[in-house]
């Protein structure tokens, strides 16, 4: 009941604006010319002045209504018009009107032919036979399957039967989800029928081309294992499937049951088209090595273009979507001159290709907007020329590439070879060498035998002459022995003066700091001598923890308990800890004030050292208090070196707590 109810309402909104129409005051028309069919004519192109047309806003009109005076009058004539012959609106139905005359004498039927493959809904009316107001229809379209045609034709076909005499008017009603154009032309069937198996025959050799080129360029790519045939492959199968979707082909042969597929092929194949080409192109250019900035902006906007195109198709549909393809193609061809310029000289033939495509959509696009622009057979199928030449050519150029890259690498192994050649010549040079130098090192080996023979002999009587010598020596020996009792016995008296006049220098107080300095020149020797001294008279003991094995320390002579890590430097434990002057200095103090047994004044030691008095007096009485304890030690001997006085560790306590002691004062 819903349903009716909405019916009824659409017919009556229908009609109101049927009454509408019929309101407004209808413009003056120039009905059609009447187009005369003769025998002898072979085909007649549909001009703007052989057909007038009629949009249908509502999509509600039927043939009755369209045949009705007061619909009739509304069909206007193209020619003069400045309307384009081509479906504005998409949501709107075409009624097409064409008059015909047929000859007196008339035997074969004629044939109309729409060559746009992709108008979605088309239906046919022709009056019955001996009757002009009875009319059949044939409904066929792109949107139905290819077996609603009346004939199995890549393109609309519709017979005009035979009418001897009579002018009769035929309707077409057009609706389409694209714009599509008018053209059309009428055929005379005994030209027609001969001519189809030679288009199909044509076309047969087209797509054999293709398919030739396709596994070729296959078969390259296998075997050249170079990336740029294999998108080239995918750019040839996708102009061939735009091709099969344009000429009508592949509906007829492939898909014939699937008109959905057919309308989603003839809507994704372009896009497919320029996606590979896109990237044929750009890897055939080398754009992202040679033009990496353009070659950014052109993924951009090819992908741009690509969504922009999908949108199109599946929801704006307005039409003009081939006007998106311009800027990729556009960059494409310009990337393409920069290359050239850039030294890449097959990118010549890519632009040769493009300029020839280009040309040949001029026509194409000239009649998807419903220009008048030299069309005829050879401007319809002039995009497969162009296509079959742009294949050919691009194939060529990107052989013509590898050529080319091949000849650079041809002429960098014949430098490498070259270079190679050299280096065998040096090679054999040095072999040569190499066996004169052997030569030459066994004449000398030969020489040096002889020499070594020779000298031999000599060391034999040098021997037996020796021998004789050793003789006379163990007799000279017995005298030496006895001078050397007399020796010994003098070397005895020697030490014992050179004793007393040592201990006579250091009694006499002789040995001054630049004589120390020479034994002890700076910190690291006096250090050495004192880790020398202390370790070699108490074996190492870890202070802390009483471990006996350690290991070098950072700190120069120092030594690092293994156990606990705890680092002992030389001057530890002895009278020199925290000492705030030189360590030479230091050390010679301690002589000087052992060698004069305490009596070295302060001031005379501050003068000689270049110190403050005050640190030296400090130092002093460190000093004297180890040598009061050294005295009155029970292995003390008289006479004992200076150096016992350094491992006192005692002075260092009683200097602590003076330092203390004069702290809290």
């Amino acid at each position: 009941m819903r349903r009716a109810s909405s019916a009824a309402a659409a017919w009556t909104l229908g009609g109101l604006l049927g009454l509408l129409l019929l309101a407004v005051p209808a413009r003056a028309t120039i009905p059609e010319d009447t187009l005369t069919v003769h025998p002898r004519q072979a085909s007649i192109y549909l001009d703007d002045q052989y057909y007038s047309i009629l949009e249908d806003p509502t999509s509600r009109l039927t043939l009755a209504d369209v045949r009705s005076p007061a619909w009739a009058t509304r069909f206007r004539r193209l020619l003069g018009s400045g309307q384009p012959p081509n479906i504005q609106h998409t949501s709107s139905n075409y009624w097409l009107r064409l008059t015909v005359r047929h000859a007196p004498v008339e035997s074969d039927a004629w044939y109309l032919e729409l060559y746009d493959s992709h108008i979605g809904q088309v239906v046919f009316y022709r009056p019955r036979a001996g009757n002009t107001t009875a009319y059949d229809s044939i409904a066929t379209g792109a949107n139905t399957p290819f077996a609603t045609r009346p004939h199995p034709y890549k393109n609309f076909l519709f017979n005009l039967p035979p009418r001897p005499g009579q002018t009769v008017t035929y309707y077409l009603r057009l609706r389409s989800d694209t714009k599509t154009s008018f053209r059309a032309m009428v055929h005379s069937g005994a030209e027609l029928i001969p001519g189809l198996p030679v288009q199909y025959w044509l076309l047969g050799i087209f797509y054999g081309i293709l398919l030739i080129m396709v596994v070729y360029n296959l078969i390259l790519y296998f075997f050249l294992q170079e990336g740029t045939y294999f998108y080239y492959v995918l750019y040839v199968l996708s102009g061939a499937l735009l091709f099969l979707s344009e000429d009508g082909l592949g509906f007829q042969y492939l898909w014939p049951n699937a008109p959905g597929f057919n309308h989603f092929i003839g809507a994704a194949a372009p896009v497919l088209l320029l996606l590979t080409f896109g990237t044929y192109a750009s890897r055939f250019l080398d754009t992202p090595s040679r033009l990496p900035a353009l070659h950014r902006f052109g993924r951009w906007v090819l992908g741009c273009s690509a969504a922009l195109l999908m949108l199109d198709v599946g929801l704006v549909h307005s039409g003009f979507s081939f006007w998106l393809y311009m800027l990729p193609y556009g960059l494409l061809y310009y990337a393409g001159w920069q290359a050239y310029r850039d030294g890449l000289k097959p990118a010549r033939y890519l632009l040769l290709a493009q300029a020839l495509v280009a040309i040949s959509l001029v026509f194409l696009i000239s009649r998807k907007l419903g220009f008048e622009f030299y069309n005829n057979a050879y401007t319809v199928y002039s995009l497969n020329s162009a296509f079959v030449l742009e294949v050919v050519i691009l194939s060529y150029a990107l052989g013509e590439k590898l050529k080319g890259l091949m000849d650079l690498t041809l002429l960098a192994q014949q430098r490498l070879l070259k270079q190679m050649r050299k280096k065998h010549q040096a090679q054999n040079r040095l072999v040569e060498q190499l066996h004169e130098n052997q030569l030459l090192k066994d004449q000398l080996n030969t020489e040096l035998e002889a020499q070594v023979a020779e000298r031999t002999a000599e060391l034999r009587q040098q021997h037996e002459t020796v021998a004789a010598r050793n003789r006379e020596l163990l007799e000279a020996n017995g005298l030496l022995a006895l001078q050397s009792d007399a020796i010994a016995m003098l070397n005895q008296q020697l030490s014992q003066d050179l004793h007393a006049e040592k201990a006579a220098r250091i009694e006499a107080r002789e040995v001054d700091f630049g004589e120390f300095s020479q034994i002890y020149p700076d910190k690291d020797a006096c250090l050495r001598y004192l880790a020398d001294l202390k370790w070699a008279t108490h074996p190492y003991h870890c202070r802390k923890c009483g471990h006996e094995k350690s290991c070098e320390a950072r700190e120069p002579y120092a030594h690092r308990c293994t156990r606990c890590r705890y680092v002992e430097s030389a001057t530890t434990g002895t009278i020199l800890q925290k000492c705030k002057f030189s360590i030479v200095k230091a050390l010679y103090a301690v002589f000087l004030l052992h060698a004069h047994r305490g009596s070295y004044s302060p001031a005379e030691l501050a003068r000689v050292l270049e110190l403050r008095p005050a640190t030296t007096w400090a130092f002093a009485q460190k000093v004297l208090a180890a040598l009061q304890r050294r005295r009155q030690a029970p292995d003390y001997e008289e006479g004992e070196p200076w150096t016992h006085v350094l491992l006192d560790a005692t002075a260092d306590i009683e200097t602590s707590e003076l330092e203390a002691s004069e702290a809290q004062a």
